[in-house]
């Protein structure tokens, strides 16, 4: 019959704590290898990097009817290498799309952040979207992104990573 843990000597009980604690820190040494590995879609950057993993968020996101974060946030990607000759068609194409109300995939944005997008809207510069992108990244990164991670979608996106 069992005893149990309290009949076995002290110093066996103390091998097996520090095997416990190695074997943890070993676990969490190989997990981390392989998210940088990029097996593991890990951050929404590292997932926005990737073409296949760009594809299955796109298509988790269709598959919530949500994907205009992710549209205006290429759109201003898009924007931002552009030549200066093409910024202002590209600018009013991003307008009209996404940031006027009613627009047909309007983004969520404080009302601050839109009334400075239009103010700016017949002299477009460089970095006109940047505080806007950047506001639709976090909102991906804390809403989006971590629902994600729970979908059947990232499991076809670590496959193909």
């Amino acid at each position: 019959m069992c005893k149990g843990l309290s009949s076995l000597p002290t110093s066996c009980l103390e091998k097996a704590k520090v095997m416990r604690v190695k074997l943890s820190h070993l676990a969490e040494t190989h997990h981390k290898h392989k998210v940088q590995e990029g097996k593991t879609p890990h951050d929404l950057e590292t997932l926005l990097n990737s073409k296949s993993g760009l594809q299955a968020f796109r298509s988790f996101l269709c598959s919530e009817f949500s994907e205009e974060n992710l549209e205006f946030w290429l759109a201003c990607e898009d924007y931002r290498v552009s030549p200066s000759n093409l910024q202002k068609t590209k600018s009013s194409i991003i307008y009209s799309q996404f940031i006027t109300p009613e627009a047909p995939q309007e983004v969520n944005l404080d009302a601050e952040t839109r009334e400075a997008l239009l103010s700016v809207t017949n002299s477009p510069c460089a970095d006109t979207f940047d505080k806007a992108q950047q506001r639709i990244y976090s909102l991906m990164a804390k809403d989006s992104f971590p629902r994600f991670l729970r979908s059947p979608h990232c499991m076809e996106a670590i496959k193909a990573f």
